[in-house]
């Protein structure tokens, strides 16, 4: 066998052994759980594109999860982990909700795209306030980002509970549903609007299109690999870092208008779902390359709707399908160290 073809097998195998362990992982955990694994992950894949409702609700988380996973590319280029995304897909969907309450009267025509404006706004407002609290007041993204997550959380339950519950009083379900004419138009019998998967789709374009191919783009790269050097450069690193969590802010705070718009027409006490987190993920399973968050945030939605059916069939919790989404991600990362660390001894010298 010639060296070509043991470096193409090599290769193979490096690229797969995530997957392997990732399902051998989950495979020893269902049997020490009494499920039987393959069983487990066929009810997974049917429970997710079994049916056109289940594949139309997968196709609904992916557009909040590939819309985040590419505004938190922007960030994390820049070098930025902006942790505080959750928040800023509450934020979203608070200024979405508000807007929504005051044009309450008007036409959807001019409603719809004042909720969504004005969720970019929130979540753009949100995403800023951590760039602020890192440039000007010393404070690590990381903690900013969370402490922010808690305030953006308090104040929907306080909202929701207090100036904004329903007449009957507060509850868990909600402010008051908006009314049909502030709905996103979906498809008939499903919950899918076909404009949200386009404006999910250009997103990732023109994110993938800004950080390869502009200006902008490769100067938050020169940020991202070293402040310093970019800064005696000559970049505007303050700026720069500001932008890039202003642009990732507003994509959350679509994701949070589309879930008041397009998926729950009201604004829920959990409305992020978890979503930012789980975008994180992603981004680290792609390798931090935005074509590729796509098709791993479509994985990803299809685990999500899938896990319900263990629940269901096999009486498995359904947090065993983030077992899995989770299992596969530090799969990968730790391949990954071993793939560099196997380059590395094959370039060094003998």
């Amino acid at each position: 066998m010639t060296e070509v073809w043991q470096n193409q097998i090599r290769r193979a195998l490096l690229a797969l052994a995530p997957i392997a362990l990732a399902l051998g992982f989950t495979g020893g955990i269902l049997v020490l759980a009494g499920a039987p694994p393959l069983l487990t992950y066929e009810k997974l894949i049917m429970g997710s594109l079994g049916t056109a409702v289940k594949r139309a609700d997968v196709l609904v988380i992916w557009v909040s999860l590939a819309t985040c996973a590419a505004g938190l590319l922007v960030t994390f280029t820049a070098g930025q982990w902006n942790i505080g995304v959750e928040g800023q897909i509450v934020l979203g969907a608070i200024f979405a909700t508000w807007a929504g309450r005051v044009l309450l009267e008007q036409p959807g025509a001019v409603a719809i795209p004042a909720m969504v404006g004005w969720g970019l706004v929130g979540g753009a407002f949100w995403g800023l306030l951590v760039g602020l609290l890192k440039i000007y007041g010393r404070v690590h993204e990381i903690f900013g980002g969370l402490g922010l997550n808690f305030v953006a959380t308090a104040l929907n339950i306080y909202l929701i509970f207090g100036p904004w519950k329903q007449r009957t009083g507060g509850t868990l379900s909600g402010t008051t549903i908006f009314p049909e004419s502030l709905w996103l138009p979906t498809l008939p019998g499903l919950r899918l609007s076909i404009l949200s998967i386009v404006i999910a789709l250009v997103i990732v374009s023109a994110v993938s299109l800004s950080l390869r191919g502009t200006v902008w783009g490769l100067q938050l790269k020169a940020v991202g690999q070293n402040i310093r050097s970019a800064y005696i450069l000559g970049l505007p690193t303050q700026r720069l870092m500001l932008s890039a969590f202003i642009v990732c802010g507003a994509c959350a705070g679509l994701v949070g208008a589309y879930l008041v718009v397009g998926v729950h027409h009201r604004l829920v006490p959990s409305i992020s779902s978890g979503y930012g987190f789980l975008s994180i993920l992603i981004v680290l399973l792609s390798g931090f390359r935005a074509l590729w968050t796509a098709p791993i945030a479509l994985f990803f939605a299809a685990v999500n709707i899938g896990s319900t059916a263990l629940q269901l069939d096999l009486q498995l919790d359904a947090s065993l399908g983030g077992v899995l989404q989770s299992a596969i991600v530090l799969a990968v990362v730790l391949m990954q160290g071993v793939r560099e660390r196997y380059l590395d001894a094959r370039a060094r010298p003998s």
